[in-house]
């Protein structure tokens, strides 16, 4: 992709998203009016990107929230210096928001309302609020799942965890599109998290189009100082993961396993009982609140990033049923970024074919090996983010 520079603030952005870029420069709510304030902020920060919040309310612009983000990564203590926490001001004042399709009362409301229409014999647990955001066609369709999916987390963490509103991207308090979102990876690198994952990308990912994974996901929200971890679900068959891009991830797949139909049936069967019941002990929070129905608990924690074997989609939840032998048959809660935004709303909205969207039975659970990442309360400081940099994955074989 076609890489300008930016005549305001000298960043380097994709060619496509220049003009858009560069608008955002200036007030948008106040463009007319402030025209000549705005050119000068702009110009301010093609100076000096760490513009003040005082300097802000001089000239009349719109203030941007402090960033304990930016406040405690940008004392130039960092690999390259002060030259990164320039960066990473700028990239907190010009990073656009991600666009989706807003669902009229809530994704996640929606769908417990189907929930608690379900027979009395189900049992479903449900994370909170989650916006859905679909691959396009024009930007991202083919390899962007992973960046999709980390916007679906970013979605919950935001509403749902005050301590990470206040530290994630800059303090912004919104999702960033795909490109901020490569741009804070890069960023990541910089910093020290996942180097040798880094090498795999030469430390360079923005206007590209490779496929992503857990390992990034991970890295991205560490860089925040958030306690994302991995936890892998394979087969004693297969090698250990060498975290990098998703690219050899899906290569070594294939070196270790010619056919995925060589897996004996028993095999199979573990694997889907070993990653259904860690899923379900996931979301079995004590703290879960109940529906009126007291069928569907919502619990606190976060939805879970889910990679197999070329796809990546987010999980929101899980359902037991109770059967009349006495057995239990489970569906994971899935939103597919593939899945356009509007027709899962309108299926839930219908209660009408949502469930062939949503439901992943277990008999769906067909690769050799699984990986989750999932993101533990609270934020990381000190010695604990240092730590945080070096990723290692919680095994389960079968």
């Amino acid at each position: 992709m076609d890489i300008t520079t930016c005549p305001f603030c000298h960043l380097r952005v994709l060619s496509v998203e220049l003009e858009r870029h560069a608008n955002s420069h200036f007030d948008d709510e106040d463009v007319v009016n402030d025209f000549e304030l705005g050119r000068d902020v702009a110009l301010a920060h093609s100076i000096s990107p760490q513009v003040s919040s005082a300097t802000l309310r001089k000239t009349g612009a719109r203030e941007r929230p402090e960033s304990s983000y930016s406040s405690s990564r940008m004392d130039g203590r960092t690999s390259k210096g002060r030259d990164l926490g320039e960066r990473i001001s700028c990239l907190v004042n010009l990073q656009m928001k991600g666009s989706f399709y807003h669902v009229e009362g809530g994704m996640i409301n929606m769908l417990r309302s189907c929930l608690e229409l379900e027979p009395k014999n189900c049992v479903s647990l449900l994370c909170g609020y989650v916006d859905h955001f679909e691959s396009i066609a024009s930007e991202d369709v083919g390899w962007g799942c992973g960046w999709r999916n980390i916007q679906m987390l970013s979605s919950h963490l935001l509403k749902q965890r005050q301590e990470a509103r206040n530290v994630l991207f800059g303090g912004s308090g919104f999702v960033p599109d795909i490109p901020s979102l490569q741009r804070w990876l890069e960023i990541a690198w910089e910093q020290g998290f996942d180097m040798a994952g880094s090498k795999d990308f030469d430390q360079e990912i923005y206007g590209k189009r490779n496929w992503i994974g857990t390992t990034e996901c991970a890295t991205l929200f560490r860089s925040f100082g958030l306690r994302a971890r991995i936890v892998d679900f394979c087969s004693k068959t297969i090698a250990p993961k060498v975290y990098g891009p998703m690219d050899k991830y899906v290569s070594k797949w294939k070196n270790n396993v010619s056919d995925p139909v060589s897996f004996t049936h028993d095999a199979n069967v573990k694997g889907q009982e070993v990653l259904i019941d860690w899923v379900w002990n996931y979301f079995s929070d004590p703290k879960c609140t109940r529906s009126d129905n007291r069928h569907v608990l919502v619990s606190l924690k976060a939805p879970l990033y889910f990679q197999h074997q070329g796809h990546s989609r987010t999980i929101v939840g899980i359902q037991k049923k109770l059967q009349k032998n006495g057995s239990k048959q489970y569906n994971l809660l899935i939103l597919d970024p593939g899945h356009r935004t509007k027709d899962l709303a309108k299926s839930l909205r219908d209660n009408d074919g949502w469930q062939r969207l949503i439901k992943r039975g277990v008999h769906t659970l067909r690769k050799p090996q699984y990986q989750l990442c999932f993101i533990d309360h609270g934020v990381a400081f000190g010695e604990e983010v240092e730590k945080l940099k070096n990723l290692q994955s919680i095994r389960h074989e079968f």
